[in-house]
C-alpha cells in the first residue's frame, strides 16, 4: 500500500481501526486462520503482509510459527509493536523481495488497496517470495472497479473467478474459497472472497 492518501486515513485512524478489529472476539476469519496453518509445516515461516495493528500476526506467532510481518502504516507498525509485542517492519508491498523464504503468506484484506495495474506484479512477488508449494491466503473485497471509499481510502475489487485466473497467471493453484460479507471501517457490509492457494 503506498498510496498516501489511504495512508493518511489509517494514520488518523489507526487506533480506532485496532481497537474495532484487532480484539480476540472478531473470531470472522478464525476458520481462514486455521485452514492455513493446517497446510504449513511444522515450525514454519511466514509472512503477514499488510499486517496491520498485529492482531493476526500475534495469533499465527501465538500457534508455535515464525513470523515476519510488515505494513506501509508507520502507525500500524507501532501498534503492532505496542499492542502484540509484534516487530513488524515498514514496507510496501514493491518491497517485497525475498526469494523462497516463506512458507506461508498470509494477506488478508491488504492487497485490495494496491491499483489494479500493479496487482499482477504483486502476486508475482509474493509467489517469488514463497518456498516450492508454499501457502498464501488473501482476502479481498467482491467488485468490479476501483476507486475511493467515503473515507477516502484506496480499493481494488475483483471477482471471485478473475482473482482465481490471475492468482493462476501468477503461478498459484487454488485450493479453496468461500465468500462473506463484513463491516468494515467505513461502517459498510461489503461481500469478499477469501482464498487458499499453493505456489
Amino acid at each position: 500500500m503506498s498510496d498516501q492518501e489511504t495512508l493518511n486515513v489509517y494514520a488518523g485512524a489507526a487506533r480506532q481501526y485496532a481497537d474495532g478489529f484487532a480484539k480476540p472476539t472478531d473470531t470472522c476469519h478464525d476458520l481462514d486462520l486455521d485452514a492455513f496453518v493446517a497446510a504449513l509445516p511444522e515450525s514454519a515461516h511466514v509472512l503477514d503482509l499488510g499486517c496491520g495493528p498485529g492482531h493476526w500476526a500475534a495469533r499465527l506467532r501465538d500457534r508455535d510459527l515464525t513470523v515476519s510481518a510488515s505494513d506501509a502504516s508507520p502507525e500500524m507498525v507501532a501498534l503492532a509493536r505496542e499492542d502484540f509485542g509484534v516487530e513488524a517492519q515498514i514496507a510496501s508491498f514493491e518491497d517485497l523481495d525475498e526469494v523462497a523464504a516463506y512458507d506461508g503468506v498470509w494477506a488478508n484484506f491488504s492487497l485490495l488497496h494496491a491499483p489494479r495495474r500493479a496487482f499482477p506484479d504483486h502476486l508475482a512477488r509474493v509467489h517469488k517470495a514463497l518456498k516450492p508449494r508454499g501457502m498464501f491466503h488473501i482476502g479481498m473485497k467482491l467488485g468490479e472497479s476501483e476507486g475511493r471509499d467515503k473515507l477516502g481510502r484506496f480499493y481494488a475489487y475483483y471477482g471471485e473467478d478473475e482473482l482465481i485466473g490471475l492468482l493462476e497467471q501468477a503461478g498459484f493453484t487454488t485450493l479453496s474459497s468461500r465468500r462473506g460479507n463484513g463491516q468494515g471501517l467505513a461502517g459498510d457490509v461489503e461481500p469478499f472472497v477469501v482464498i487458499l492457494a499453493h505456489a
